[in-house]
Protein backbone atom coordinates (compact mmCIF):
# COMPACT_ATOMS: atom_id res chain seq x y z
CA UNK A 1 0.00 0.00 0.00
CA UNK A 2 1.81 3.53 -0.83
CA UNK A 3 1.14 6.45 1.36
CA UNK A 4 -0.64 8.95 -0.69
CA UNK A 5 0.02 12.66 -0.35
CA UNK A 6 -1.01 14.02 2.69
CA UNK A 7 -1.82 10.57 4.21
CA UNK A 8 -0.95 9.05 7.25
CA UNK A 9 1.95 12.17 7.35
CA UNK A 10 4.09 13.06 10.75
CA UNK A 11 5.34 16.53 11.63
CA UNK A 12 8.71 16.01 12.86
CA UNK A 13 8.20 19.03 14.94
CA UNK A 14 5.61 17.26 16.76
CA UNK A 15 6.79 13.87 16.92
CA UNK A 16 9.75 15.15 18.54
CA UNK A 17 7.11 15.78 21.57
CA UNK A 18 8.93 18.77 23.46
CA UNK A 19 11.28 21.41 22.89
CA UNK A 20 14.72 19.07 22.96
CA UNK A 21 17.94 21.06 23.99
CA UNK A 22 20.95 18.79 25.31
CA UNK A 23 24.17 17.12 24.70
CA UNK A 24 23.68 13.37 23.52
CA UNK A 25 26.28 10.61 23.72
CA UNK A 26 27.98 11.72 20.75
CA UNK A 27 28.83 15.20 22.20
CA UNK A 28 27.03 16.98 19.77
CA UNK A 29 25.20 19.91 21.04
CA UNK A 30 20.84 19.64 19.77
CA UNK A 31 18.17 22.26 19.76
CA UNK A 32 14.68 21.43 19.05
CA UNK A 33 13.12 20.41 15.46
CA UNK A 34 11.15 23.12 13.32
CA UNK A 35 9.64 22.99 10.75
CA UNK A 36 11.41 23.14 7.37
CA UNK A 37 10.14 25.67 4.53
CA UNK A 38 9.80 24.07 1.67
CA UNK A 39 12.15 24.83 -1.32
CA UNK A 40 10.61 26.04 -4.71
CA UNK A 41 12.50 22.79 -6.28
CA UNK A 42 10.82 20.70 -4.40
CA UNK A 43 7.15 20.87 -4.69
CA UNK A 44 4.68 18.45 -2.97
CA UNK A 45 4.00 16.25 -6.06
CA UNK A 46 7.78 14.93 -5.74
CA UNK A 47 8.10 14.97 -1.79
CA UNK A 48 4.75 14.46 -0.45
CA UNK A 49 6.20 14.57 3.04
CA UNK A 50 7.14 17.60 5.68
CA UNK A 51 10.43 17.65 6.57
CA UNK A 52 11.68 19.14 9.42
CA UNK A 53 14.95 20.96 10.36
CA UNK A 54 17.10 19.41 13.27
CA UNK A 55 20.20 22.54 15.07
CA UNK A 56 23.21 19.94 15.72
CA UNK A 57 26.37 21.78 16.49
CA UNK A 58 25.32 25.26 15.22
CA UNK A 59 23.92 23.78 11.39
CA UNK A 60 20.64 22.50 10.43
CA UNK A 61 20.38 18.77 9.64
CA UNK A 62 17.07 18.18 7.63
CA UNK A 63 15.13 15.13 9.07
CA UNK A 64 11.93 13.46 7.04
CA UNK A 65 9.25 11.76 9.83
CA UNK A 66 6.59 9.77 8.51
CA UNK A 67 4.28 7.15 9.19
CA UNK A 68 3.43 5.10 11.66
CA UNK A 69 3.83 1.87 13.79
CA UNK A 70 7.80 0.02 13.91
CA UNK A 71 10.50 2.25 13.37
CA UNK A 72 12.53 1.88 10.00
CA UNK A 73 15.54 4.41 9.52
CA UNK A 74 17.02 5.19 6.51
CA UNK A 75 20.54 6.48 6.05
CA UNK A 76 22.40 7.67 2.98
CA UNK A 77 25.89 9.86 3.07
CA UNK A 78 26.66 11.64 0.12
CA UNK A 79 23.84 12.72 -1.87
CA UNK A 80 20.65 13.12 -0.34
CA UNK A 81 17.24 11.34 1.06
CA UNK A 82 15.67 11.51 -2.19
CA UNK A 83 16.73 8.23 -2.75
CA UNK A 84 14.66 6.35 -0.08
CA UNK A 85 11.23 8.27 -1.36
CA UNK A 86 9.99 5.30 -3.17
CA UNK A 87 10.82 2.61 -0.99
CA UNK A 88 8.81 5.37 2.12
CA UNK A 89 6.04 5.61 0.18
CA UNK A 90 5.77 1.84 -0.01
CA UNK A 91 6.43 1.32 3.95
CA UNK A 92 4.91 4.47 5.29
CA UNK A 93 1.48 2.87 6.05
CA UNK A 94 3.20 0.13 8.44
CA UNK A 95 6.21 1.44 9.57
CA UNK A 96 7.58 5.14 10.91
CA UNK A 97 10.27 5.45 8.32
CA UNK A 98 12.74 8.28 9.33
CA UNK A 99 15.31 9.63 7.25
CA UNK A 100 18.17 12.15 7.03
CA UNK A 101 19.85 13.70 5.21
CA UNK A 102 23.20 14.20 5.78
CA UNK A 103 25.24 18.02 6.82
CA UNK A 104 26.14 19.46 3.90
CA UNK A 105 23.63 17.61 1.54
CA UNK A 106 20.05 17.91 0.34
CA UNK A 107 18.13 20.32 2.30
CA UNK A 108 20.38 20.19 5.39
CA UNK A 109 22.82 23.36 6.12
CA UNK A 110 25.30 23.36 3.32
CA UNK A 111 29.29 23.15 5.22
CA UNK A 112 32.70 24.11 3.68
CA UNK A 113 34.77 21.10 2.76
CA UNK A 114 36.90 20.74 5.48
CA UNK A 115 33.87 20.51 7.92
CA UNK A 116 32.83 17.33 6.13
CA UNK A 117 33.49 14.12 7.78
CA UNK A 118 31.90 10.75 8.61
CA UNK A 119 32.28 11.10 12.10
CA UNK A 120 29.76 14.22 11.52
CA UNK A 121 27.41 12.37 9.91
CA UNK A 122 27.24 9.68 12.66
CA UNK A 123 27.08 12.19 15.34
CA UNK A 124 24.40 13.60 13.15
CA UNK A 125 22.59 10.50 13.25
CA UNK A 126 22.73 9.84 16.72
CA UNK A 127 21.10 13.07 17.41
CA UNK A 128 18.11 12.58 15.30
CA UNK A 129 17.90 9.02 17.27
CA UNK A 130 17.77 10.45 20.58
CA UNK A 131 15.85 13.53 19.83
CA UNK A 132 12.98 11.46 18.40
CA UNK A 133 13.49 8.90 20.99
CA UNK A 134 13.82 6.23 18.28
CA UNK A 135 13.71 2.53 19.67
CA UNK A 136 13.59 -0.77 18.17
CA UNK A 137 15.30 0.60 15.10
CA UNK A 138 15.18 -1.10 11.84
CA UNK A 139 18.60 0.53 10.29
CA UNK A 140 18.30 0.44 6.31
CA UNK A 141 21.87 1.89 5.17
CA UNK A 142 23.56 2.73 1.81
CA UNK A 143 26.75 3.46 0.31
CA UNK A 144 28.62 5.52 2.87
CA UNK A 145 25.95 5.26 4.88
CA UNK A 146 27.31 2.35 5.99
CA UNK A 147 30.06 3.52 7.77
CA UNK A 148 28.37 6.63 9.09
CA UNK A 149 25.13 4.55 9.83
CA UNK A 150 26.98 1.36 11.89
CA UNK A 151 29.28 4.18 13.43
CA UNK A 152 25.79 5.86 15.29
CA UNK A 153 24.19 2.68 15.83
CA UNK A 154 27.25 1.58 17.85
CA UNK A 155 26.66 4.76 20.38
CA UNK A 156 23.14 3.23 20.89
CA UNK A 157 23.49 -0.27 20.77
CA UNK A 158 19.97 -1.03 22.79
CA UNK A 159 18.04 1.03 20.28
CA UNK A 160 18.79 -0.97 17.22
CA UNK A 161 17.25 -4.60 16.11
CA UNK A 162 17.72 -5.54 12.34
CA UNK A 163 20.22 -3.81 9.73
CA UNK A 164 19.53 -3.90 5.70
CA UNK A 165 22.67 -3.16 3.64
CA UNK A 166 21.76 -1.51 0.27
CA UNK A 167 24.73 -1.49 -1.66
CA UNK A 168 26.86 -0.50 1.47
CA UNK A 169 30.34 -1.21 3.45
CA UNK A 170 31.15 -0.56 6.63
CA UNK A 171 34.90 -1.74 6.89
CA UNK A 172 38.11 0.05 6.79
CA UNK A 173 38.85 -0.03 2.72
CA UNK A 174 42.03 -2.16 2.10
CA UNK A 175 42.47 -3.59 -1.52
CA UNK A 176 44.54 -1.19 -3.44
CA UNK A 177 41.24 -0.95 -6.44
CA UNK A 178 39.15 0.38 -3.53
CA UNK A 179 41.42 2.72 -1.94
CA UNK A 180 42.32 3.98 -5.26
CA UNK A 181 38.74 4.73 -6.35
CA UNK A 182 38.33 6.70 -2.99
CA UNK A 183 41.80 8.45 -3.78
CA UNK A 184 40.38 9.24 -7.30
CA UNK A 185 36.98 10.81 -6.07
CA UNK A 186 38.24 12.45 -3.39
CA UNK A 187 40.90 14.38 -5.36
CA UNK A 188 40.66 18.23 -4.75
CA UNK A 189 40.78 18.34 -8.93
CA UNK A 190 38.26 16.11 -9.38
CA UNK A 191 36.00 17.51 -6.47
CA UNK A 192 36.75 21.11 -8.26
CA UNK A 193 36.15 19.79 -12.26
CA UNK A 194 32.47 17.69 -10.88
CA UNK A 195 31.20 21.13 -9.24
CA UNK A 196 32.02 22.71 -12.21
CA UNK A 197 30.82 20.09 -14.91
CA UNK A 198 27.99 18.78 -12.33
CA UNK A 199 29.06 15.05 -14.29
CA UNK A 200 28.52 12.80 -11.76
CA UNK A 201 25.34 14.42 -10.38
CA UNK A 202 24.10 14.16 -14.08
CA UNK A 203 24.95 10.73 -14.11
CA UNK A 204 23.93 9.59 -10.91
CA UNK A 205 20.41 11.77 -12.06
CA UNK A 206 19.74 9.46 -14.98
CA UNK A 207 18.57 5.66 -15.14
CA UNK A 208 22.28 4.13 -14.34
CA UNK A 209 21.52 6.12 -10.66
CA UNK A 210 18.43 6.94 -9.36
CA UNK A 211 16.19 7.88 -12.38
CA UNK A 212 15.01 4.04 -13.57
CA UNK A 213 11.50 5.31 -12.70
CA UNK A 214 11.34 8.41 -12.04
CA UNK A 215 9.42 11.22 -14.03
CA UNK A 216 10.98 14.50 -15.75
CA UNK A 217 9.71 16.32 -12.45
CA UNK A 218 11.34 14.14 -9.64
CA UNK A 219 14.48 13.91 -11.78
CA UNK A 220 14.63 17.74 -11.73
CA UNK A 221 14.17 17.64 -7.81
CA UNK A 222 16.70 15.24 -7.29
CA UNK A 223 19.35 17.00 -8.95
CA UNK A 224 18.35 20.26 -7.62
CA UNK A 225 18.54 19.13 -4.12
CA UNK A 226 22.29 18.16 -4.88
CA UNK A 227 23.80 21.35 -5.75
CA UNK A 228 27.62 23.09 -6.20
CA UNK A 229 28.44 22.53 -2.53
CA UNK A 230 26.52 19.25 -2.53
CA UNK A 231 28.90 18.02 -5.08
CA UNK A 232 32.06 19.26 -2.81
CA UNK A 233 30.07 17.34 -0.05
CA UNK A 234 30.07 14.10 -1.54
CA UNK A 235 33.45 13.93 -2.76
CA UNK A 236 34.80 15.06 0.89
CA UNK A 237 32.54 12.11 1.74
CA UNK A 238 34.52 9.91 0.21
CA UNK A 239 38.11 11.90 0.65
CA UNK A 240 37.25 11.10 4.27
CA UNK A 241 36.02 7.63 3.59
CA UNK A 242 39.79 6.63 2.87
CA UNK A 243 41.40 8.37 5.66
CA UNK A 244 39.10 8.34 9.15
CA UNK A 245 40.72 6.32 11.33
CA UNK A 246 38.47 6.78 13.98
CA UNK A 247 35.29 5.88 12.55
CA UNK A 248 36.31 2.46 10.95
CA UNK A 249 37.74 1.65 14.49
CA UNK A 250 34.24 2.15 15.98
CA UNK A 251 33.22 -0.19 13.15
CA UNK A 252 35.32 -2.91 14.05
CA UNK A 253 34.41 -2.63 17.11
CA UNK A 254 30.79 -2.75 16.12
CA UNK A 255 30.49 -5.18 14.07
CA UNK A 256 32.41 -7.94 16.48
CA UNK A 257 30.83 -6.73 19.19
CA UNK A 258 27.00 -5.39 20.05
CA UNK A 259 25.69 -4.98 16.48
CA UNK A 260 26.81 -8.29 15.32
CA UNK A 261 24.39 -10.41 16.81
CA UNK A 262 21.66 -8.67 14.78
CA UNK A 263 19.58 -10.04 11.73
CA UNK A 264 21.53 -8.31 8.80
CA UNK A 265 19.68 -8.73 5.34
CA UNK A 266 22.13 -7.21 1.88
CA UNK A 267 20.35 -5.76 -1.23
CA UNK A 268 22.43 -5.20 -3.84
CA UNK A 269 22.13 -4.26 -7.61
CA UNK A 270 22.86 -7.24 -10.12
CA UNK A 271 25.36 -4.94 -11.81
CA UNK A 272 27.14 -3.20 -9.06
CA UNK A 273 29.21 -4.65 -6.51
CA UNK A 274 32.87 -4.70 -8.53
CA UNK A 275 34.47 -4.52 -4.96
CA UNK A 276 32.78 -7.74 -3.60
CA UNK A 277 30.70 -6.07 -0.63
CA UNK A 278 28.34 -8.82 -0.53
CA UNK A 279 30.24 -12.03 0.01
CA UNK A 280 32.65 -9.78 3.00
CA UNK A 281 28.97 -9.00 4.49
CA UNK A 282 28.72 -12.79 4.79
CA UNK A 283 31.64 -13.45 6.51
CA UNK A 284 31.08 -10.77 8.87
CA UNK A 285 27.48 -11.71 9.25
CA UNK A 286 27.36 -15.53 8.22
CA UNK A 287 23.01 -15.86 8.84
CA UNK A 288 23.37 -12.63 6.95
CA UNK A 289 20.32 -12.86 4.06
CA UNK A 290 21.15 -11.99 1.03
CA UNK A 291 19.48 -10.05 -2.48
CA UNK A 292 20.74 -9.64 -5.55
CA UNK A 293 18.28 -6.78 -7.51
CA UNK A 294 17.80 -8.00 -11.54
CA UNK A 295 19.47 -5.56 -13.56
CA UNK A 296 19.84 -3.32 -10.62
CA UNK A 297 22.75 -0.68 -10.51
CA UNK A 298 24.28 1.14 -7.88
CA UNK A 299 20.59 2.44 -6.47
CA UNK A 300 18.27 -0.96 -6.07
CA UNK A 301 15.55 1.31 -3.90
CA UNK A 302 15.51 3.10 -7.12
CA UNK A 303 15.71 0.38 -9.44
CA UNK A 304 12.98 -2.14 -8.33
CA UNK A 305 11.07 0.18 -5.17
CA UNK A 306 8.92 -2.43 -4.80
CA UNK A 307 10.86 -5.43 -4.15
CA UNK A 308 13.26 -3.78 -1.59
CA UNK A 309 10.39 -2.56 0.39
CA UNK A 310 8.89 -5.99 0.37
CA UNK A 311 12.48 -6.97 1.27
CA UNK A 312 12.45 -4.86 3.86
CA UNK A 313 9.08 -5.34 5.54
CA UNK A 314 9.89 -9.59 5.28
CA UNK A 315 12.52 -8.54 7.24
CA UNK A 316 11.27 -6.98 9.75
CA UNK A 317 8.40 -9.46 10.25
CA UNK A 318 10.30 -12.51 9.98
CA UNK A 319 13.41 -11.41 12.08
CA UNK A 320 13.28 -8.05 13.99
CA UNK A 321 9.89 -9.30 15.51
CA UNK A 322 10.69 -12.67 16.80
CA UNK A 323 13.69 -10.97 18.41
CA UNK A 324 11.64 -8.65 20.28
CA UNK A 325 8.65 -11.15 20.98
CA UNK A 326 11.74 -13.16 22.89
CA UNK A 327 12.62 -10.26 24.95
CA UNK A 328 11.64 -10.78 28.79
CA UNK A 329 10.11 -7.03 28.82
CA UNK A 330 5.84 -6.62 28.53
CA UNK A 331 6.45 -4.56 25.57
CA UNK A 332 6.18 -7.88 23.28
CA UNK A 333 4.81 -7.72 20.01
CA UNK A 334 3.05 -9.93 18.08
CA UNK A 335 4.22 -11.67 15.00
CA UNK A 336 1.51 -11.29 12.26
CA UNK A 337 0.16 -14.62 10.68
CA UNK A 338 1.33 -16.45 8.13
CA UNK A 339 -1.08 -14.35 4.54
CA UNK A 340 -3.07 -17.36 2.62
CA UNK A 341 -1.42 -18.76 -0.36
CA UNK A 342 2.10 -18.32 1.70
CA UNK A 343 4.04 -21.82 1.27
CA UNK A 344 7.60 -22.62 2.51
CA UNK A 345 10.27 -23.13 0.24
CA UNK A 346 11.80 -26.83 1.39
CA UNK A 347 15.40 -26.65 -0.42
CA UNK A 348 18.28 -24.38 -0.39
CA UNK A 349 18.11 -23.56 -3.95
CA UNK A 350 14.42 -23.83 -5.20
CA UNK A 351 11.69 -22.43 -7.41
CA UNK A 352 8.13 -22.07 -6.09
CA UNK A 353 5.13 -21.45 -7.72
CA UNK A 354 3.42 -18.43 -5.85
CA UNK A 355 -0.13 -16.93 -6.50
CA UNK A 356 0.60 -13.12 -8.02
CA UNK A 357 -2.10 -10.52 -8.34
CA UNK A 358 -4.56 -11.30 -11.07
CA UNK A 359 -4.63 -14.88 -10.12
CA UNK A 360 -1.28 -15.29 -12.29
CA UNK A 361 2.06 -17.48 -10.85
CA UNK A 362 5.22 -16.72 -11.34
CA UNK A 363 8.53 -18.72 -10.48
CA UNK A 364 10.75 -16.89 -8.07
CA UNK A 365 14.48 -18.28 -6.82
CA UNK A 366 14.02 -18.18 -2.83
CA UNK A 367 16.31 -20.34 0.09
CA UNK A 368 14.36 -22.42 2.41
CA UNK A 369 14.41 -19.41 5.00
CA UNK A 370 12.84 -17.11 2.28
CA UNK A 371 10.03 -15.13 3.14
CA UNK A 372 7.30 -16.56 0.75
CA UNK A 373 5.22 -13.53 1.35
CA UNK A 374 7.54 -11.23 -0.60
CA UNK A 375 7.29 -13.85 -3.19
CA UNK A 376 3.72 -14.21 -2.87
CA UNK A 377 3.24 -10.54 -3.96
CA UNK A 378 5.94 -10.07 -6.30
CA UNK A 379 3.97 -9.39 -9.40
CA UNK A 380 5.71 -6.73 -11.00
CA UNK A 381 9.33 -7.08 -10.28
CA UNK A 382 11.85 -9.40 -12.54
CA UNK A 383 13.20 -13.05 -11.14
CA UNK A 384 15.13 -12.23 -8.35
CA UNK A 385 17.98 -13.95 -6.67
CA UNK A 386 17.86 -14.40 -3.34
CA UNK A 387 21.06 -16.32 -1.31
CA UNK A 388 21.37 -18.18 2.17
Amino acid sequence: MELSIGQTQRNSANAAGQAYSAVGVSGTTVAPLTPLRRPTWLPESVWPFQTSALEVDGFRIAVTDVGEGPVLLFVHTGFWSFIWRDVIKRLAADFRCVCVDAPGTGQSDRLPTSSISLERASHALIAVIETLDLRDITLVFHDLGGPSGIAGAARVPDRIRGLCAVNAFAWKPSSMPFRGMLALMGATVVREFDALTQLIPRITTSAFGVGRHLDASSRNAFYAGIGRQGVRAFHSYLRDARKSKSIYEQLERALTGPLRRLPLFTIFGERNDPLGFQPRWKQLFPQARQMVVSKGNHFPMCDDPDLVARSIRELHRDHVVPGLCSRPSGEQMRRPSQPDGVTNCISRWSYTEMPSEGGLSKKRACSRFEFAGLLSRAGNSDSTLVKE
